[in-house]
């Protein structure tokens, strides 16, 4: 509904279902989630049954929001101004999540204790091989450069350059796939797992929580897609594929610290305490 008596440029939100079923599956996730922990019955199926509600949730709150800019007009230039904040208020916060999983792994690397033989990685740990590190660089290239061609993306969106767009779309939702490909086959050819020391939960915890990010930004960036194929995007509104570009350009950055810290700086001082435990 739009109220042609409205006088400020703000949105009005209407009455809406779906923050209370959102916290109802909330309070679904996490009492299911408690209860199959603990082996209860039907704790699987209430933790089942909250992740289903919820992203039934997303699919319809976030079909209303592109309802109320696209159809009703009412994402003026001061509500896209809020969404923006927003959404660099949402990925302030997920750098704090990444932060504590840096931390845990330099804290742990720096002062390693007694329980894991005063050396991290372990020594009893076997680390990364010479293909997973050629794996993982290759997942570095394929990141870059689909921030590269997602950044083509938004250049073609802002001149009016269809094709040039969904060229650049294609070119970085292949390029998304074939990094969650990479990382699902280095998963499977490690010779450790989250269970081994610390090493083991601070690597998987941290790229295992990326490789999540990735796979909602890929479903970020085909929703954009299919958006822009449906002429829901000008040159000059386009917010949602901004906050797609925003947050994939986010995962790019994580990675690069992933890399060089627990693929790269990880395995070398791993290697060299796996030597000293030998020569000693």
């Amino acid at each position: 509904m739009i109220y042609n008596n409205q006088r400020h440029s703000f949105h009005i939100v209407t009455p809406s279902p779906w923050p209370i079923i959102a916290s109802i599956g909330a309070f679904m996730i996490t009492t299911g989630g408690v209860m199959y922990m603990h082996l209860y019955k039907h704790g699987g199926l209430l933790l089942s049954l909250g992740v289903l509600l919820i992203l039934g949730v997303l699919v319809a709150w976030w079909r209303d929001v592109i309802r109320e800019a696209t159809y009703e007009g009412m994402h003026t230039k001061k509500v896209q101004t809020g969404l923006r904040i927003g959404m660099i208020l949402f990925i302030i916060s997920e750098v704090m999540f990444f932060f504590a999983f840096f931390w845990a792994f330099f804290h742990s690397a720096v002062n390693p204790t007694l329980y894991i033989g005063a050396s991290f990685p372990p020594y009893w740990i076997k680390l990364l091989n010479q293909p997973d590190l050629i794996v993982a660089m290759y997942n570095t290239c394929l990141l870059v450069s689909s921030g590269a061609t997602l950044t083509w993306a938004h250049h073609a969106i802002i001149k009016n350059n269809k094709f040039d767009a969904v060229v650049a779309f294609i070119c970085t939702f292949i390029q998304a796939i074939a990094f969650t490909g990479l990382q699902i086959y280095e998963y499977f050819d490690n010779d450790f797992d989250i269970s081994d020391s610390v090493f083991g939960s601070t690597f998987y915890m941290a790229t295992g929580f990326h490789g999540v990010h990735v796979l909602i930004g890929t479903c970020f960036i085909a929703v954009c897609f299919v958006r822009f194929l449906k002429g829901h995007f000008t040159s000059t509104h386009h917010v949602g594929f901004e906050a797609a570009a925003w947050y994939w350009h986010f995962v790019d950055v994580v990675w690069l610290f992933l890399f060089f810290s627990v693929y790269g700086w990880g395995c070398y001082i791993g290697t060299e305490s796996y030597i000293d435990s030998l020569w000693f």
